[in-house]
């Protein structure tokens, strides 16, 4: 009973762990990368569908995003979708691909950036001690029914602490490796 509950906890501060690196890689840092647009819809026969399903985008250089649409009558609607995002991104269309140049980041939104990831950073964390106060009070149940003994109980939140920390470092390193990054020029 305890190893399901331990288990269950780990598989959800993984999935904490991971949301959070999901979160973070969204912030851009000034690279080109193809999962920037990924959020972005387009308007396409009356419904809004993701641009990974009507074009094709990839790196051309490190500061400039290509994206080739399927459909060229799409070409201006994955144009306006860009432009209507949050992202601050400008495409020039050149025949069929739309290239999607990154502006450099300015000091003052950097640091701008660096305080979201550290907020991302901080709900990562919370996530994983919610998991951590489940287990634990699945296990003080199991005490509590005197299906184990307090010596069980305090080893299985031992190991339960454990597992939190490791997961919380995990989060530091990722929250470290991104403010380096968020930092280059």
């Amino acid at each position: 009973m305890i190893n399901e509950i331990k288990k269950d906890a780990e598989v959800r501060m993984d999935k904490c762990v991971d949301a959070f690196k999901t979160h973070i890689s969204k912030v851009r840092t000034g690279r080109a990368h193809p999962s920037l647009l990924d959020g972005i819809m387009v308007e396409y026969y009356g419904s809004a569908t993701p641009l990974r399903q009507l074009a094709n985008v990839v790196t051309e250089d490190s500061r400039t995003l290509a994206i080739t649409v399927f459909d060229r009558s799409l070409g201006p609607a994955v144009e306006k979708a860009i432009m209507a995002s949050d992202l601050g991104l400008n495409p020039a269309s050149a025949g069929t691909v739309i290239r999607v140049p990154l502006p450099p980041l300015t000091e003052e939104r950097r640091k701008d950036l660096i305080k979201l990831v550290r907020g991302e950073a901080e709900q990562g964390r919370v996530s994983v001690r919610n998991v951590r106060r489940d287990a634990n009070e699945k296990i003080k149940a199991l005490l509590k029914d005197k299906a184990i003994g307090e010596d069980e109980e305090r080893k299985a939140q031992d190991e339960i602490q454990k597992l939190t920390d490791l997961m919380i470092k995990k989060i530091d390193t990722s929250l470290s490796e991104k403010e380096a990054e968020l930092m280059e020029f």
